[in-house]
């Protein structure tokens, strides 16, 4: 391959990195993950004969999917505690949005509650459902990636599915509606009224919340999760409205150091689960531009 060969590559691979790192955040839920799969995907890239590459943007998005994949595999070859005791990445915007490279990694998504259950998912489950039903990737080129057949993708793929629609509920999409369940919450605990406070909750809620490494918590039901609000409500004049994952959701930053992230997921006019990131070393990764 020559230099301007090399260089035409490059720019082809640059012009897609949007939806590579998309493609790649989805699969693994991390965002410097995301970044180091596109790093790996493109040192293949760049080691590979091009010229008779027929479709550039499906063989990326192709070797990025077989470099998270493996990193998938390796992860969970690793980690000791369950993947479900992390949460993902979460991708903080600005409460009126407007920023593109974060709406490009959120695009389409149903939000944080398929990102955690895709968590419980095995490798390839993921690979299969994430692939097929968030960027139409036919099940032949699927199979390529997982060394599996066609049929037995379409498996994977139907089970991910029945797991995801069993356990992710189906998240209100209009941000206004959102944003009015989540004042009514907000003046409940602000207010101290704890009838108010469960009544805006799903009788089934799940609080997820991330401290870090052996510091997860997961609180079940309206009564437990508005008692473990209640604890926090001093913390509530602190907090400030963002998207988080493209949702409502609030920052909360007492004297403007930032304590913690929460995300909602509102459903049928109440809040269906609520995710919380207090650990510190990764909060210090996120990018508050905006909402600070």
């Amino acid at each position: 391959m020559t230099v301007d060969d090399q260089d035409w590559l490059a720019e082809r691979f640059q012009e897609q990195r949007p939806h590579l790192r998309s493609v790649a955040y989805r699969l693994l839920g991390s965002l410097n993950e995301a970044d180091d799969a596109l790093q790996e995907a493109w040192l293949r890239v760049s080691r590979s004969d091009a010229s008779a590459v027929g479709n550039l943007g499906g063989w990326f998005t192709t070797i990025v999917a077989r470099v998270s994949l493996n990193m998938l595999r390796s992860r969970k070859s690793k980690r000791e505690s369950p993947l479900e005791d992390r949460l993902p990445d979460l991708i903080v915007s600005p409460r009126d949005g407007g920023d593109p490279e974060h709406e490009t990694l959120i695009a389409d998504s149903v939000g944080l509650a398929m990102l955690v259950v895709l968590e419980t998912l095995t490798p390839a489950e993921r690979v299969a459902f994430v692939l097929h039903d968030a960027f139409a990737v036919p099940f032949d080129e699927i199979a390529s990636i997982t060394d599996r057949t066609p049929a037995a993708v379409r498996q994977l793929a139907s089970r991910a599915r029945r797991r995801v629609r069993a356990q992710a509920p189906v998240p209100e999409t209009d941000l206004a509606s959102q944003w009015e369940v989540l004042d009514a919450f907000a003046a409940a605990s602000r207010e101290g009224d704890f009838d108010a406070l469960v009544a805006v909750l799903d009788p089934d809620i799940v609080l997820r919340e991330d401290g870090g490494p052996g510091e997860s918590r997961l609180v079940r039901g309206a009564r437990a999760v508005a008692e473990r609000a209640f604890m926090f409500r001093r913390l509530g004049p602190s907090g400030r409205p963002a998207l988080v994952n493209g949702a409502a959701g609030v920052v909360v930053a007492p004297e403007g150091r930032v304590f913690a992230v929460m995300g909602f997921t509102v459903a049928d006019g109440r809040i269906a689960e609520i995710y919380v990131l207090n650990d510190p070393e990764r909060l210090g990764a996120i990018d508050f531009s905006g909402v600070l």
